[in-house]
């Protein structure tokens, strides 16, 4: 199976996913949706598992939400997460298809997600917030961790589609995708925050450095 593949589940493919391991039950309820692609599956999953083992607690604030996946993964992984926050300028049509599915396996998470179509300024934030985020595009990355720094809350990111601007020395050195997110991490630690760089699978998506901080 291609794990990146941006083909949706469906529930034919519920077959696909034997057992009675998390991931498994997971999968053949987002299967049992029918709305979300494959790869989005993957990414969420993996990028929890990497911030589920660092970063607990308090509310969940996933920012450029999409589905919403990712969410409601850490509230999977995490049953010290007070609830999650789903936002995004512009929440997917079906979006709730795939929250009530997960849901319906899940009992435990019903109503403890909530989701709202706003601007990432707009969504009033808190230190003890865990805010996360797969693959906003270029400069919203960047937003995101402004936002954080600004309240003094951990933070976790898988970035994409880095906008390419000139990185001064580290040009030279680095290719410039790669300069965007080394100088991302730099800006974390300028403001007191302990960072964690990590990677998911680059058969999921070769976009795939996660950055991790937590004020220190």
């Amino acid at each position: 199976m291609h794990t990146g593949s941006r083909n949706r589940l469906t529930p034919q493919q519920v077959d696909l996913f034997p057992g009675d391991t998390l991931f498994a039950r997971l999968a053949r309820a987002v299967c049992g949706a029918g709305v979300l692609p494959r790869k989005e599956l993957y990414e969420a999953w993996e990028v929890a598992r990497r911030v589920h083992r660092r970063l607990r607690g308090g509310r969940v604030v996933d920012l450029c939400c999409g589905h919403g996946l990712l969410a409601q993964v850490l509230l999977l992984l995490d049953e010290t997460a007070t609830g999650a926050l789903a936002v995004d300028t512009r929440l997917t049509d079906n979006h709730l298809l795939l929250a009530d599915a997960v849901a319906a396996a899940w009992p435990r998470l019903q109503g403890r997600v909530a989701f709202r179509q706003a601007r990432l300024e707009d969504v009033e934030l808190f230190p003890d917030d865990l805010i996360v985020s797969a693959h906003a595009c270029g400069d919203l990355t960047d937003t995101i961790l402004t936002r954080a720094i600004e309240v003094g809350a951990r933070v976790a990111v898988l970035p994409c589609c880095q906008v390419l601007r000139t990185h001064g020395d580290l040009d030279g050195w680095l290719d410039k995708a790669l300069a965007v997110d080394v100088e991302r991490a730099v800006r974390l630690r300028a403001a007191g925050y302990q960072i964690h760089t990590q990677a998911i699978p680059a058969e999921i998506s070769p976009k795939n450095r996660l950055l991790l901080a937590s004020p220190d």
